[in-house]
């Protein structure tokens, strides 16, 4: 009974930092997108798909290609998260004596049957986001090369709309990547509720150094806005 204590706390203590930690992340993206990589990259790619367009003759060959290279990077995680389900499903289903060198924890075989279901929604729901990331790739890989300025329609607006499909393109397949890397604490939960609490701390850590843009945000200790940025140079 003690054992499953464990359980019972440091599960969901660990998941709960986890959680903690991407509303934080998403919050700053939301309030401060400067600050992060996420936020910063989403600004980028809106001044690369307007770059783009503005002379889609000379550059279309190569928003496609780079396009596709997304496409391939999303179609890799899907193809890898839907093999390791169908793994998972095979460990789910199959039977003998799942006893693995448990130093604590819950060792019935519900309590492993738990385990593999909630990796199992893992890479399902990579799966799931890896697949809208492709499908607004592709829509992307289409509207980007279309002449807008020969056409009668306001050039801004379209830009707008194809740097938002972009965007929603690589929104997606970040959400595919967060599933894979939640599926880490889940696995080590199968090994006891201690390596999977220590695993969401280490996480955590990581994560953040991936996620915060320190030569732009935090880093330089200045929480200005980019036209502050922008004035604060020019003045210098």
């Amino acid at each position: 009974m003690e054992k499953q204590f464990l359980d019972y706390v440091l599960v969901p203590l660990g998941l709960l930092l986890m959680v903690s930690y991407h509303i934080w992340l998403l919050h700053q993206i939301l309030k401060h997108p400067n600050r992060t990589i996420v936020g910063f990259n989403a600004i980028n790619r809106r001044l690369w798909v307007r770059a783009m367009m503005e002379d889609s003759s000379k550059n279309g060959v190569l928003a496609v290609q780079t396009l596709r290279n997304n496409i391939m990077a999303s179609t890799l995680l899907a193809s890898t998260a839907i093999m390791l389900s169908s793994l998972i499903a095979v460990l789910m289903t199959g039977s003998g004596n799942r006893s693995i060198g448990l130093i604590f924890g819950d060792k019935s075989e519900f309590g492993f049957s738990m385990k593999f279901f909630f990796i199992l929604v893992c890479f399902l729901l990579a799966f799931l986001f890896n697949v809208q990331s492709i499908r607004y790739y592709s829509h992307a890989s289409m509207l980007i090369n279309v002449p807008f300025k020969k056409m009668a329609t306001n050039f801004l607006d379209n830009t707008v709309y194809v740097g938002t499909t972009v965007n929603r393109g690589s929104y997606f397949w970040s959400l595919g990547l967060r599933a894979f890397y939640f599926s880490f604490p889940l696995f080590l939960w199968i090994f006891g509720p201690i390596p999977m609490f220590l695993c969401c701390i280490v996480l955590v850590f990581l994560l953040y150094f991936l996620d915060v843009t320190f030569d732009y945000g935090w880093g330089r200790g200045s929480a200005a806005s980019p036209e502050e940025e922008e004035k604060d140079e020019e003045a210098n």
